[in-house]
C-alpha cells in the first residue's frame, strides 16, 4: 500500500532487544524495529499525495504489526482510497491488502547496526477497485532490505528494494531516514524516498520531514509533510503528508 498507492495514475526467534531505529509510519522507508514479543504497533493516519490536477489520499490508511519473538513482525496494512484525476469525479475504493513478515536477522547493539528483510505481497479485494483504476490491476510482491546505524548524535536508516509487479512493470524502492531524539519525547526527521519502475515511467523521489511525539503510553503523535525533489509537473507530487497516531498495545511506559 505504501508504495502502490503512490503510482496509481501517474525461522528463528533469536532473543535480542528491538533495534533503535526511526524509519516506519510517519515515513515511507521502514526500518528493522520489530514491537517485540506479543506486541502490537498500530499506525493510523490520514496520507495525501497531491499533484497538479489529481490527488490520492488514504482516508485512513491502517498498519497493523504484531511481533512473534523479538525478530520477527506480521504486518496487515490497508486504506480507504481517494483518487480524483482531472476535473472528473472522486472515485473511491478499499486498496490493496498489503501483507508481510519482517525479519530482523541481524543486531549488533555494541557497534548500533541493526538489517532486516521484510518481503511484503499486496494483493486486489474483490471490491473491483482495480476495474475502476483506483488500485493497480494486479497483485506485486516487494523484497526489500532494511539497515540501521547509530553515528554519533543521529540514527540513520534506509532501504532498498525490488518489486515484482504482475500485469506491470518491475520497479524499485529506495530510501534513506535521518533522525535525532531532540528530548525524551520529541523525535525530529528527515527523508529522502525514491520509486519507480526501470522503465523510467511515473517514477517519483520526494523530500519530506516529520515528528514523533510520546504523548502518554500508548499514544504516540506522528507527523509528517514534503514533496517532489523535482518540480511538480510530469506526475510529480507537490505535497505528501502523513498526519496520524501511532497505539503501542499493550499500554506500557515508553523507554
Amino acid at each position: 500500500m505504501r508504495y502502490a498507492a503512490a503510482l496509481v495514475g501517474a525461522i528463528v526467534f533469536l532473543p535480542a532487544p528491538p533495534a533503535r531505529a526511526q524509519g516506519g509510519p510517519p515515513y515511507y522507508t521502514t526500518d528493522p524495529g520489530t514491537p517485540g514479543n506479543r506486541n502490537w504497533e498500530i499506525n493510523l493516519g490520514y496520507m495525501p499525495f497531491l499533484y497538479n490536477g489529481s490527488s490520492i489520499t488514504h482516508t485512513p490508511d491502517v498498519d497493523i504489526n504484531y511481533g512473534v519473538g523479538e525478530r520477527i513482525q506480521l504486518t496487515f496494512e490497508n486504506a480507504w482510497l481517494r483518487v480524483r484525476d482531472g476535473a472528473d469525479a472522486a472515485k473511491y475504493g478499499v486498496g490493496q491488502d498489503q501483507l508481510g513478515v519482517k525479519w530482523r536477522f541481524y543486531d549488533d547493539e555494541k557497534k548500533g547496526l541493526g538489517i532486516s528483510i521484510f518481503p511484503q505481497l499486496s494483493i486486489n479485494n474483490p471490491d473491483h477497485s482495480a476495474q475502476r483504476g483506483i488500485t493497480p490491476p494486479g497483485a506485486s510482491l516487494l523484497l526489500p532490505m532494511e539497515f540501521t546505524k547509530k553515528v554519533g548524535p543521529i540514527d540513520v536508516n534506509w532501504e532498498v528494494g525490488y518489486n515484482v509487479v504482475h500485469l506491470g512493470p518491475n520497479g524499485y524502492i529506495a530510501g534513506l531516514v535521518l533522525g535525532h531524539d531532540v528530548t525524551k519525547k520529541l523525535e525530529v526527521d528527515a527523508e529522502f524516498f525514491g520509486l519507480g519502475t526501470f522503465r523510467r515511467t511515473n517514477n517519483q523521489d520526494t523530500l519530506d520531514a516529520g515528528l514523533r511525539y510520546k504523548i502518554h503510553p500508548p499514544f504516540i503523535l506522528l507527523l509528517m509533510a514534503g514533496r517532489s525533489a523535482a518540480p511538480a509537473r510530469n506526475g510529480q507530487p507537490f505535497f505528501v503528508g502523513y498526519f496520524g497516531m501511532q497505539f503501542l498495545l499493550p499500554p506500557k511506559p515508553f523507554e
